[in-house]
């Protein structure tokens, strides 16, 4: 039985202020859910419609009619949980990072997420303005990969400018990223979904790169940042080798 002081906590972290102030976030869902807890993320709440103690973690059963009242899907899943946000190792300026401007879009955000995680990239700086990693919709987006990533907000401009590593943007008027020859450690830096990277930021980049159009007519203005952000990472990949 869920009690009605945990469903307003629930409900309530739908909003980054109550996410900020409480420490917490919500994921749905028994792969999502799963994977965070094999990663060694506490559970404050575990609740689950479907209840089976040979999975190994313990929830509390709850009817449908009140996981409707607590989940943020239209279509609920079978079980919902809350965890405390992790506590992620300091930033290392090391490797593949990727770097985004301002991206608002939770969805576009969580693939991107997922995408760091199947193509190795652990570390993701964000400006202050990108969208909440901790967003539901971010956490479903992911499938898990938030358990694998570590997500840091920064004064991007500042990092951009203080790295020993090469920034690199993704911009329209750039370099074919077919013709360009790739570092193996570098900051990938992708912009907002209707503006691209800002000015400020285009400043602090050491090299521009753009993934260019091949079809007949070329009217297509631009592609979805979680798309161009898959295409550079596997280029990366596949140039270096690493």
């Amino acid at each position: 039985m869920i009690s009605k002081s945990q469903i307003k906590l629930i409900t309530g972290l739908r909003q980054k202020k109550y996410r900020d102030s409480s420490g917490l976030f919500v994921a749905e869902g028994p792969k999502v859910i799963s994977e965070l807890l094999e990663a060694g993320f506490q559970a404050d709440y575990f609740f689950s419609t479907k209840v089976d103690p040979s999975e190994g973690h313990e929830a509390t059963a709850i009817s449908e009619i009140d996981l409707k009242k607590i989940s943020a899907l239209k279509t609920p899943n079978t079980s919902l949980a809350v965890f405390r946000k992790p506590t992620y190792p300091e930033l290392r300026q090391s490797g593949l990072i990727l770097a985004l401007d301002a991206i608002r879009d939770p969805g576009n955000l969580g693939t991107i997420i997922r995408l760091c995680d199947w193509f190795g990239v652990e570390q993701i700086v964000c400006s202050a303005d990108t969208a909440d990693c901790f967003n539901p919709k971010v956490i479903q987006a992911t499938m898990g990969s938030i358990a694998r990533v570590a997500v840091h907000y920064v004064g991007l401009d500042s990092f951009l400018r203080n790295t020993q590593l090469t920034t690199i943007g993704a911009v329209m008027d750039g370099a074919s990223v077919y013709q360009t020859e790739l570092p193996s450690e570098g900051i990938l830096v992708m912009g907002n979904e209707a503006n691209g990277i800002s000015e400020t930021i285009n400043e602090a980049l050491n090299l521009r790169i753009t993934i260019p159009r091949f079809g007949a007519v070329q009217e297509t203005e631009s592609l979805n940042v979680a798309t161009a952000t898959a295409i550079l990472l596997n280029e990366f990949r596949r140039s270096t080798g690493k």
